[in-house]
């Protein structure tokens, strides 16, 4: 039976593509194979462990050899890339709904605290970090940002909004709109719908205080459940990189391997 670390074919083809090359030197031992580094780095994102304690007997080379390419990955903009094509391949066979996106925001702790964290207010002033999400009626996540864990959720919404990025694979323009807004209370803000309205997306978002919108959460627990997918991959989990860039790169890895998941039940 694979391990999850075990990158499937398909998905290495893709990923090939996306990679820098390496520049040759006259010193020095060759690289690590980009593959065994990469199976490294989803050893680190499934399991967790520092990467200092990955082991070189499955073949991974070092801790901070993988370490280091998985940053010039993240520089070079590989993981956003990456989770660009597989929705747009998503988007070609009509897998993603566009009818309505849900939005949502979870608390994560920082264990070394770095750049994107804050004092979260739900963790007694710990520092935090907060994953912002957003997800078509289906699951699938269009896009992940992290700030601080003291940031409101309707600070960080109209971010998040822009953050979808234009999805190609069908005939007309690439589409990044969607038809509908879903958020809960916590989104509620007269400036956010106006905001919203202006670029053509209808607000389903309850008043405080208002009537509750009836059938709402039997819609918005694909949101839920997305970020419960994310959170699987233990370093996610829990926040240990204090580089932002790191610690975004194995978000969008994490969203690419999620979306990959559809994607090959699909083809």
């Amino acid at each position: 039976m694979a391990k999850p670390w075990e990158i499937d074919e398909g998905l290495w083809v893709r990923i090939a593509t996306l990679l820098p090359e390496h520049r040759p030197g006259s010193r020095g031992p060759v690289p690590l194979d980009d593959r065994k580094c990469l199976q490294g780095v989803l050893f680190v994102l499934y399991t967790g462990i520092n990467w200092k304690h990955l082991p070189p007997e499955l073949g991974f080379g070092s801790g901070i050899t993988c370490w280091r390419r998985f940053r010039r990955w993240c520089e070079a903009g590989v993981w956003d890339r990456l989770h660009h094509l597989l929705l747009s391949e998503l988007h070609a066979l009509g897998e993603i709904d566009w009818s309505a996106v849900c939005l949502d925001g979870s608390h994560v702790r920082a264990k070394k605290g770095g750049e994107g964290t804050g004092r979260s207010p739900v963790d007694r002033g710990r520092p935090g970090s907060k994953h912002h999400i957003a997800c078509d009626s289906t699951g699938i996540p269009l896009t992940v940002i992290t700030t601080a864990g003291n940031v409101p959720d309707i600070k960080a919404a109209p971010d998040l909004v822009e953050a979808i990025p234009p999805v190609a694979g069908r005939v007309g323009r690439p589409r990044r709109r969607p038809d509908v807004i879903l958020a809960d209370g916590g989104y509620d803000s007269a400036a956010f719908r106006d905001w919203l309205r202006t670029r053509r997306i209808e607000p389903i978002i309850p008043q405080r205080g208002g009537k509750k919108i009836i059938g709402l959460g039997k819609i918005r627990w694909v949101v839920e459940q997305a970020i419960a997918h994310l959170h699987q991959f233990k370093r996610l989990a829990i926040r240990w990189d204090r580089l932002l860039i790191m610690h975004q790169g194995f978000i969008k890895l994490a969203a690419s391997l999620i979306c990959w998941r559809r994607l090959a039940r699909s083809i």
